[in-house]
């Protein structure tokens, strides 16, 4: 016999819902059915929503932030003889004795929260599938693009950006082979151009070798190489004006993070 559960909430009910759903993944072999009534601001709202448990009765779990409205709808649970759990308000009072500030009282907060969330584990994701010019197919849907030569921070960067939710793509310029068609494709004020002073990419380029317990005096690390490679990236970059440029030398990723947020945020404004 199948079980109903009724989950009311005053924005779009995703937070009841994923709350309820977690603590339904410790019971195996129960049919359970889920209703869900969204958008409950009014009385009128409750009313409607109330009907369903009603009729087919089951465990309402809601998530009012309203406090008289939540307190109409546990006076209508109990005068229809139904069971209801609170999952917020016992919560946010408690906390608000703590801080001693009153709630706001804002219904969809949470999901405005929970929106931002999800919004950097998407481009997380994006960004790893992207790292070192993988994927080019979609490089199109990247809200950055970093264009650099080996050991230039451009994957620490990648993911420090986006943590704060921006969607990045990395693609290395290496001697000798031309870019991918796709960068081309992009549009000029996503891409961004990084430079390094070579006595500081010979350093770290040396040093990387070292960790992989390789010999540091082959021409990745050679300093007339590195050279040589970063006059042709610069070459490069000023073939393409249109893209920012910025020198990540002796910077953190922090650093570079807020120069390249700086520019593309001004574009946005613009």
């Amino acid at each position: 016999m199948s079980q109903h559960l009724y989950l009311f909430s005053d924005a779009t009910g995703e937070t009841v819902e994923r709350v309820v759903r977690a603590v339904l993944s410790q019971f195996r072999d129960v049919d359970i059915k889920l209703h869900r009534s969204s958008g409950l601001r009014t009385r009128a709202d409750v009313l409607q929503a109330i009907i369903g448990p009603v009729s087919q009765p089951g465990l309402i779990v809601y998530t009012l932030v309203n406090p008289e409205l939540a307190q109409f709808l546990r006076n209508e649970v109990e005068a229809h003889g139904l069971e209801a759990v609170d999952l917020i308000s016992p919560l946010l009072y408690k906390l608000s004795d703590l801080f001693e500030m009153p709630p706001q009282e804002e219904p969809g907060l949470l999901h405005q929260i929970s929106s931002e969330y999800y919004k950097r584990v998407e481009a997380v994701n994006f960004t790893v599938k992207q790292d070192d010019g993988q994927d080019l197919r979609n490089l199109y849907r990247a809200d950055i693009v970093l264009v650099g030569v080996s050991r230039t921070s451009k994957t620490p960067l990648s993911i420090y950006l986006a943590h704060k939710g921006y969607k990045v793509a990395n693609i290395p310029l290496v001697k000798g082979i031309n870019p991918p068609r796709e960068l081309f494709e992009v549009e000029p004020n996503r891409v961004v151009g990084l430079i390094i002073e070579a006595e500081r990419l010979v350093e770290l380029r040396a040093a990387r070798l070292r960790q992989l317990r390789q010999s540091p005096r082959g021409s990745y690390a050679d300093y007339e190489e590195v050279v040589e490679e970063l006059e042709a990236c610069r070459r490069f970059f000023k073939d393409h004006p249109e893209w920012q440029v910025i020198d990540v030398t002796n910077k953190s990723v922090e650093e570079s993070a807020a120069e390249i947020l700086k520019r593309q945020n001004s574009g946005l404004a613009g």
